[in-house]
């Protein structure tokens, strides 16, 4: 048989659990489940009954300790995934930390500065959506140059409904001081990496949003933001909790052509034969009402495809499971390198600082500024202690 990787899971909640159940059902055959750590008792009692062959530790640090495992997963509250990761890696562990990589830009550069201090061991992040046959085939597009210069990125995503079932859950969801905001740490951080990772990183961030606005909770559950690229380009992002029929439509255009994406699922791609600004200039005063009216000859000035995708999310997190076992394996190269996972925390920070202060914030802020507009919304609450 194939060697497999001696696996640990930190933290057997609702995410931690779900993984653990892919690997024992076979779906990741390159790791195996050996060793499990909750600090509940009664998540702790579930794994033993459902890992009856895992060990289980009630201490994240013993379990590090054991010599049992040679890799973990970070599935703890977001606040836990940088401080859990480096102590995983001090103790020459590979480390793959569930989304986001943290709540604050300073915590998760600490934790890159260890990883890129251990080129040996793994370092990732679970950004499954990166698997997604449709989203892959976008990055395909743009990166073979397909649809020129972007021009404008516009994602109008509130299908991510929230009952406030769903906030009474556990007394850190939702908070400042134990989550660290409401949907851009929560259901936004595949949006916000897919956005930049396709798109490119803007260079200034405005953005408006409600705290508490259709949910008892102090957090953000709509926002709407406005992203600068620099060069003439601009791009939105439209997103809520609130909405009981939601939207899931992208948007990106380019001087060469078009994408639109529809519930993760329909890729409508159109690419122009010229550039467009080509295509402006090949247009005479006599043409001008053929251009305004739509009555012009499609296929002289473009081509367009439709493709169906099945179930967006099928299968995504063993691919990214099974991609961490084989680069410590093999060394296949990453899907997605846990050093990435600072974009997305620095583009939700830059959100949520123009939100708190009603001004353009640039996309290089100073992360102590944030830090402390993030403590001071902890000591308002006055749940939990101030992060530093």
């Amino acid at each position: 048989m194939s060697r497999k990787v001696r696996l640990g899971l930190a933290g057997f909640g609702h995410q931690g659990s779900g993984y653990a159940a892919r690997i024992a059902e076979g779906k990741v055959p390159n790791l195996e489940l050996v060793a499990v750590m909750d600090i509940d008792p009664e998540r702790r009692a579930l794994a033993a009954e459902r890992h009856p062959d895992a060990t289980v530790f009630d201490n994240y640090t013993a379990m590090l300790e054991s010599g049992e495992i040679e890799a973990v997963i970070v599935t703890a509250p977001h606040y836990f995934h940088p401080p859990m990761g480096i102590e995983a890696l001090e103790h020459g562990l590979h480390v793959l930390v569930d989304k986001p990589a943290g709540v604050y830009t300073k915590q998760v550069l600490e934790l890159n500065a260890v990883a890129a201090s251990k080129p040996e061991l793994t370092f990732a992040i679970m950004f499954n959506q990166r698997t997604s046959p449709l989203y892959s085939k976008i990055k395909e597009i743009l990166d073979a140059g397909q649809l020129g210069a972007i021009r404008r990125t516009n994602w109008l995503n509130t299908n991510w409904y929230r009952p406030q079932a769903y906030y009474n859950q556990s007394d850190w969801r939702a908070t400042w001081g134990g989550e660290g905001g409401g949907i851009l740490v929560n259901q936004s951080p595949h949006n916000l990496d897919m956005w930049q990772w396709l798109c490119g990183v803007p260079k200034s961030v405005f953005a408006k949003a409600t705290f508490g606005f259709r949910r008892d909770i102090e957090v953000e559950d709509e926002v709407l933001v406005v992203i600068d690229y620099g060069n003439g380009a601009y791009g939105t992002y439209s997103a809520g909790t609130h909405e009981l029929v939601g939207t899931d439509r992208l948007e990106i255009t380019g001087d060469r052509g078009k994408i639109v994406v529809t519930d993760a699922k329909t890729l409508d791609v159109t690419l122009y034969k010229r550039s467009e600004q080509e295509i402006n200039a090949s247009i005479g005063p006599g043409e001008i009402w053929k251009m305004t009216s739509g009555e012009f000859d499609p296929e002289e000035y473009f081509t367009h495809e439709v493709l169906e995708f099945d179930n967006a999310w099928s299968g995504q997190h063993e691919r990214v499971l099974q991609n961490f076992g084989a680069n410590i394996l093999d060394g296949t190269p990453l899907i997605a390198p846990g050093s990435d996972g600072v974009m997305g925390v620095r583009l939700a920070n830059a959100i949520h600082l123009s939100a708190w202060t009603g001004k353009e914030v640039p996309i290089d802020f100073d992360d102590d500024e944030f830090l402390a507009e993030l403590n001071k919304k902890i000591a308002e609450e006055g749940k939990f202690p101030q992060r530093g």
